[in-house]
């Protein structure tokens, strides 16, 4: 990437251009690679991790040993998480918007508003969290109760559509 003409040059904080992939907590530059283009230019941006089969297990393998730490943790206490994550995409607005822009072409305006609008899910979320009660459900029978306990389901792997990356994402959690 020319750091001096590459629309990726005008990032305030260039950490945030991740091309490698985070799996157990280390980033990794996987088996193989495939090139990002600008779409306006056919200029070379960067390459990027291209993930196999192996490495999405080492992923959900990885996800699972965390599990049962994060789901320990009070309603209270993934609330505060997700809310960081809120607050750090709207400090890096500008950034991620100027990334998503260099690799797929979007409008900088409309990707502005994807991270606002994916960034809405995690405060919805984050929320959310606070507030899962379960459920006494009336029963026929006088003797017994029914109760719905509302628990997340644990880790899974999702392959989102590359026009809205931020948004898809943030649906997901």
């Amino acid at each position: 990437m020319d750091t001096k003409t590459s629309p990726l040059a005008a990032l305030s904080d260039t950490s945030l251009l991740k091309t490698d992939a985070l799996i157990a907590g280390e980033w990794t530059r996987g088996a193989a690679r495939f090139d990002v283009h600008d779409p306006a230019t056919g200029q070379k941006l960067a390459d990027v991790a291209n993930l196999g089969a192996a490495e999405t297990q080492a992923a959900l393998d990885a996800a699972n040993k965390a599990w049962p730490a994060w789901r320990a943790k009070t309603a209270k206490e993934r609330a505060a998480i997700l809310m960081k994550w809120f607050h750090l995409l709207h400090q890096h607005a500008d950034d991620l918007a100027r990334i998503m822009t260099a690799e797929q072409g979007k409008p900088l305006a409309e990707a502005k508003g994807e991270v606002t609008y994916g960034a809405s899910f995690i405060e919805w979320f984050a929320e959310e969290a606070k507030r899962i009660y379960g459920e006494t459900v009336p029963s026929t029978d006088v003797n017994k109760r029914y109760l719905v306990i509302k628990q997340a389901m644990g880790v899974c792997a999702a392959i989102t559509p590359w026009n809205f990356p931020i948004a898809m994402i943030t649906r997901k959690v």
